[in-house]
C-alpha cells in the first residue's frame, strides 16, 4: 500500500491504521530504498507513506515505481491518496502550528494556503491514477478507522470493495464518487412533519418513498445497470469503486436507497462499505454540542494524539466505512 496525498489530510493516520492490520510501515523513505524493501519483502505486507517531504521525490517517479512494481509476480502495488478541503487543512495547521511542507518560513495563513496550492498541482496525477481516494474533511478518527479497517482488513482477498455513500446535493458532490444517482425525483418526506425528523433507516420514511409510482421501477433498473456493471469493473482491475446517492437533503430518500442497495449488493456477495455523509455530519455536531466545554472530538490529520476506537453501529450483512 503506498499511502501519499496533501499534507494534513491523515496520511499519517492511515499508516498507523494500515499498521494496526499486520502492515510493516516505513514513512517517507527514499523510493529507491523503498522499491528495494518491496522487491525484498516477504509475506508481511507493507504500507508505505509518500508525499512532497520524500527526498528528490517526483511524481514521475512514483507512477513509475508503480508501474515497475506491478510487473512483478507476486506484488500488488495499490495507491491510497488522502486528501481535505482547504479550509479544513488551513484550521488544521493553525492549530498545530506546524509549517506546511512546501511553504516554509513566513507567517501562518497566505503562506499556508499557497503551500497547499503547490502540493495540491504536484500530486494531482496521483490523485487521478489513485486506487482510493479518501476524503477526511468531515471524518472524525473512528470513522476513518472503520472505512481502512473495510477496505484493506482482507487486502489480500481478490475482487473489489465496493463504498455506498448518500449524501445532500447542495453540500456539494462526494469527489470519490465514480457513479452518482439523483433520487430528488422522488416524493420528499421532508414536507411531512411527521415524517420530517425521521431518517431513510425508519420504517415510516421507508413506506412513504416506496408509495412512490415511480420508486419501484427505478430499482428495477437501477440494479439491473448495476449487476452487470460491477463485475465489468472488476475485471478491469478496478479496486474500488464508490456508488453516490444523493438527494435534497442526505436525510431521507438518499439514506433509504443507500440501505437498500449496501444490502443488495452484500447479497451478491460484493464487500460492501456503507455510509451516509449527511448523518454522520449531523451526528458529529450533536456530539459537540453535548460535549460542550469537554475536549473536542479528533479528527484525522489533527496529529499525534491517541487513536478512538470506532463506535458499533447497524450495517447490512457483511456490509459497513
Amino acid at each position: 500500500m503506498l499511502v501519499t496525498g496533501l499534507s494534513g489530510a491523515g496520511k499519517s493516520s492511515i499508516l498507523r491504521m494500515l499498521e494496526d492490520l499486520g502492515f510493516e510501515t516505513v514513512d517517507n523513505p527514499p523510493l529507491s530504498v523503498l522499491e528495494e524493501v518491496v522487491r525484498e519483502g516477504g509475506s508481511v505486507p507493507i504500507a508505505a507513506g509518500v508525499d512532497a517531504r520524500t527526498r528528490g521525490f517526483e511524481t514521475a517517479d512514483v507512477m513509475a515505481l508503480l508501474g515497475r512494481l506491478r510487473r512483478v509476480p507476486g506484488i500488488a502495488p495499490q495507491l491510497i491518496y488522502a486528501t481535505a478541503d482547504e479550509a479544513v487543512l488551513l484550521r488544521r495547521f493553525s492549530e498545530t502550528r506546524r509549517r506546511h511542507p512546501l511553504a516554509p518560513g513566513g507567517s501562518l495563513g497566505a503562506r499556508v494556503a499557497d503551500g497547499i496550492a503547490r502540493e495540491a498541482a504536484l500530486l494531482a496525477p496521483l490523485q487521478e491514477v489513485a486506487d482510493a481516494v479518501i476524503d477526511t474533511s468531515d471524518l472524525p478518527l473512528p470513522e476513518l478507522r472503520r472505512q481502512i479497517e473495510q477496505r484493506f482488513r482482507d487486502s489480500g482477498i481478490g475482487g473489489m470493495a465496493v463504498a455506498v455513500l448518500s449524501f445532500a446535493f447542495p453540500k456539494g458532490l462526494p469527489r470519490e464518487a465514480d457513479l452518482v444517482f439523483d433520487l430528488r425525483f422522488l416524493r420528499n418526506p421532508h414536507y411531512d412533519p411527521v415524517l420530517r425528523p425521521l431518517t431513510g433507516r425508519d420504517g415510516k420514511v421507508a413506506a412513504f418513498i416506496q408509495e412512490d409510482s415511480a420508486f419501484s421501477p427505478f430499482w428495477q433498473r437501477m440494479t439491473a445497470l448495476l449487476d452487470p456493471l460491477l463485475p465489468r469493473y472488476a475485471a478491469e482491475g478496478k479496486k474500488y469503486l464508490t456508488v453516490a446517492m444523493g438527494c435534497t437533503g442526505g436525510k431521507h430518500r438518499s439514506v433509504l436507497l443507500a440501505e437498500m442497495l449496501a444490502a443488495h449488493l452484500a447479497r451478491s456477495g460484493w464487500r460492501v462499505d456503507l455510509t451516509h455523509r449527511e448523518l454522520a455530519r449531523l451526528e458529529n455536531v450533536h456530539r459537540e454540542q453535548a460535549g460542550a466545554g469537554s475536549p473536542m472530538p479528533q479528527r484525522a490529520g489533527d496529529g499525534p494524539a491517541a487513536l478512538i476506537s470506532p463506535a458499533g453501529r447497524e450495517a447490512p450483512s457483511s456490509c459497513t466505512q
